[in-house]
């Protein structure tokens, strides 16, 4: 039951991944979480780094969507200034709006990677789609009442997953 929570590869934030590896590997879109994945909860907008790396991740000719359970306003400042399309009030881990990209993209699972800090909105949904998943540590400690309910039981996961030795906070992998 818990292998569902279990990332493909953990990486320490977005600006650690090999995407040059993802690219061999023939994954060819990237869905990444806005909150504490591509930004701290206290930036409205993306600073030099995060707009340098989604121009670089686009010179790889990736297809990049930011799906995020926020409001519009928030997701809206991220979608426009990095020019990319966004899903917001996605209400992960349901898989509607991964469908919905699925579908818009007719890309095959294996070529779709989720990028995100939560292992059940972002890694549990990412899993049962059977995209690539990769969880990185949160940006911020900063946090919505009901992400910090989320981390409880996030945390509960985690300490099975290490008595199983299928996961360990901080052991980074690809």
């Amino acid at each position: 039951m818990f292998d569902k929570f279990v990332p493909d590869i953990y990486a320490k934030s977005i600006y650690t991944i090999d995407y040059a590896s993802l690219k061999k590997k023939k994954v060819k879109c990237l869905i990444f979480d806005l909150n504490n994945t591509i930004a701290p909860l206290t930036l409205k907008k993306p600073n030099k780094k995060l707009l340098d790396l989604f121009e670089e991740l686009k010179d790889m000719k990736f297809k990049i969507y930011i799906v995020s359970n926020s409001s519009k306003k928030r997701v809206e400042p991220f979608k426009d200034n990095l020019c990319v399309d966004s899903a917001y009030l996605a209400f992960k881990p349901s898989l509607r709006k991964f469908k919905k990209i699925l579908d818009i993209t007719n890309y095959k699972e294996n070529q779709i990677a989720c990028i995100g800090d939560e292992l059940i909105s972002d890694i549990w949904a990412s899993n049962r789609m059977n995209f690539v998943s990769i969880l990185v540590n949160p940006m911020g400690s900063k946090e919505y009442v009901s992400t910090k309910l989320g981390r409880l039981f996030e945390n509960y996961i985690i300490d099975k997953l290490t008595n199983k030795k299928l996961f360990r906070r901080g052991k980074y992998y690809e």
